[in-house]
């Protein structure tokens, strides 16, 4: 597949710790926009933060892995994502989402 010109990036920002059917939400997500047909998605996790509660997350050494921020990137075109965020609002309780517009500059398997 060949991916190139104007899209969307789509960010979801979740706790490590957060859930889908007994399952972590970021894979459920991931496995989510496979299925969709999405282009791809990238899981980060995230050393410290802290979200709409103001309690802070962090790996520090005596609190390590305490339900740290994970950020799930997606990118392709907008018919695509757009599709995909009714699914993402079902999965996303406690959370932010955001898109922007983004200029793909390549994206393309070999072989495809």
């Amino acid at each position: 597949m060949k991916l190139e010109g104007e899209g969307y990036l789509l960010r979801i920002y979740i706790g490590e710790l957060d859930k889908w059917h007994h399952q972590p939400l970021y894979e459920a997500i991931v496995l989510k926009a496979r299925v969709m047909g999405l282009s791809g998605a990238t899981v980060l996790r995230g050393p410290t933060g802290f979200g709409a509660h103001s309690r802070l997350h962090t790996a520090k050494i005596l609190r390590l892995s305490e339900d740290l921020p994970v950020l799930i990137e997606i990118v392709d075109k907008g018919e695509k994502i757009n599709d995909f965020l009714p699914e993402i609002d079902k999965m996303v309780g406690d959370g932010l989402i955001t898109m922007e517009k983004v200029h793909i500059i390549k994206y393309s398997a070999q072989g495809a």
